[in-house]
């Protein structure tokens, strides 16, 4: 055998390989999904609730947020993290200053911005401090929602049925993800959006309420549900566990919910997936953005790779579960040896279609014909059930055509990840773990500097400071570092950290 057939049986081999095993995957998690059923919830009242809510530059949507959280959840504290916010967020928050259940925590320069873990660990720690001394930590609930999320107004009483909280060995729930756009109208933002922004929200909401709940089904049933961003539910005694041995529950990774759910797994703790509840964010709107958070969370599982020893070696994570957790962390690493098998595999299509004797005709008639169903089958196919998944236990007003042709854009769709996985990989090799936020579709277009002109040449000019205005109605902010309050009491949580302890310290203020 020539070495040019080897290599071309080599590289087949390879492809055929990855195709099945992607295939297998898919079909187990696909079955595991469809024979998943829902349990009833419980008393919620047996359980202290706290809300994090992470701001950083949220001026758009924490007040509309904040609104909903009160009014749905008379039963929940809420505590917002103002992460050195410049576009007014604090004073949107002063708006809320005569809540006894609102808390704002404040981090500031440079302590501030250096990560939404650090974030979460701030509000961890003022939630800790509120608390008396011989509280049940066990029953305190600590959950986390993004600035611009729609939390289910049953979603306390889901989390204490017996399946989740109800149950005294579950330390964690992750709630089911979806689209706010996609959600009812009630909920829905009322924002104008082109016809390819709402495909892209729609591929969003089939991503989050399919092939990722799939997943999640699949590790309900391996031991090794995984935390997401949005929507996570964590004991605060299981925290104190994480932080007594780490020194904070969350840390640095870019996929800090992921890399939480780990450390919940090898302290001994259990997690849980709750279908029968949900949690609605923004979507994106753009493939740029889009890209740019893909290409966030690709980096973020490659961070977490380092605790892979950790995984193999803990007594406390079942091997199926290590399984599981394993083959998350290889996916990236697996999608970057993928590409070029592919990318090969169709640079030997394309040179065997051009020195075929006949082009292209005599290339098809001579065994190419076989090709495209193999595409279909095993590319295309994998990505497209998932329409008809989609419509049958989610969308059902949708018609087997639509649900068809969003499975088919799907697939397309999923490049934008592979594209993902490559500028993350360019991140790490280039040694950057910073990140930007992502917009938001309220948020306002930023403005050109103004400029002065100096002979012929325009400079720009320094940007004078801005007075942040509040609502009508709300208190005003007096200075960078404290909100004035009303006359009443005013429950607020003043954030400040050192070099040395990096400890919040809590002030209820009385005019």
């Amino acid at each position: 055998m020539s070495a040019e057939t080897q290599t071309l049986a080599l590289l087949n081999t390879a492809a055929f390989l990855l195709c099945v095993s992607f295939c297998a995957y898919v079909l187990s998690i696909l079955v595991l999904h469809l024979k998943t059923r829902r349990s009833r919830g419980g008393s919620p009242d047996g359980f202290d609730w706290h809300i994090i809510v992470p701001c950083r530059n949220e001026a758009s949507v924490i007040g509309d947020t904040l609104r909903r959280l009160l009014g749905d959840f008379p039963q929940v504290t809420v505590w917002c993290v103002d992460d050195a916010s410049d576009d007014g967020t604090l004073a949107e928050l002063a708006a809320f200053a005569d809540q006894p259940r609102v808390h704002v925590v404040r981090r500031q320069l440079p302590d501030a911005r250096q990560g939404k873990g650090a974030a979460l660990n701030a509000a961890w720690r003022c939630i800790e401090q509120s608390l008396p001394a011989g509280a049940d930590r066990s029953r305190v609930i600590v959950g986390v929602l993004d600035a611009d999320s729609r939390l289910d107004p049953q979603g306390p009483v889901a989390l204490a049925g017996r399946q989740y909280f109800g149950s005294a060995d579950v330390g964690a729930v992750q709630v089911e993800v979806r689209m706010l756009q996609c959600a009812p109208r009630r909920y829905a933002p009322a924002t104008e959006v082109s016809r390819w922004g709402r495909l892209l929200i729609r591929l969003q909401d089939m991503e989050f309420r399919a092939p990722i709940a799939a997943m999640q089904s699949l590790r309900r049933h391996t031991g090794s549900v995984a935390m997401g961003g949005n929507g996570q539910f964590t004991r605060l005694s299981l925290l104190n566990d994480i932080a007594a041995e780490h020194g904070t529950p969350w840390h640095g990774a870019l996929l800090e919910d992921f890399e939480l759910g780990l450390h919940i797994l090898l302290a001994g703790g259990r997690t849980e997936y709750c279908a029968e509840s949900w949690v609605a964010q923004e979507a994106l709107t753009r493939i740029r953005p889009l890209v740019r958070q893909r290409t966030r969370w690709a980096q973020g599982s490659m961070q977490c790779g380092r605790y892979l020893g950790r995984v193999l070696r803990s007594p406390r994570i079942r091997n199926s579960a290590t399984l599981e957790i394993a083959h998350f962390l290889a996916a990236p690493w697996t999608q970057l040896l993928g590409t070029p098998i592919y990318v090969a595999c169709l640079a030997v299509m394309i040179y065997y279609v051009d020195h075929t004797a006949g082009g292209l005709a005599g290339w098809w008639e001579g065994g190419g014909w076989g090709v495209p169903p193999l595409v279909l089958v095993f590319g295309i196919g994998p990505f497209a059930l998932w329409g008809i998944v989609y419509r049958a236990r989610c969308e059902p007003q949708l018609s087997v055509g639509k649900a068809l042709l969003l499975g088919v854009c799907h697939w397309l769709y999923s490049y934008a990840q592979s594209l993902a996985v490559w500028l993350a990989f360019a991140r790490m090799v280039t040694a950057r773990t910073d990140w930007q936020k992502t917009a938001r579709a309220a948020d306002p277009k930023p403005q050109p500097a103004p400029v002065r002109a100096v002979g012929r040449v325009a400079v720009p000019t320094q940007p004078q400071p801005r007075r942040a205005h509040p609502a009508r109605g709300s208190s005003r902010v007096a200075g960078p570092r404290s909100i004035r309050p009303p006359r009443h009491l005013v429950h607020l949580t003043h954030l400040t950290t050192t070099p040395t302890t990096d400890r919040p310290t809590t002030a209820h203020v009385r005019k």
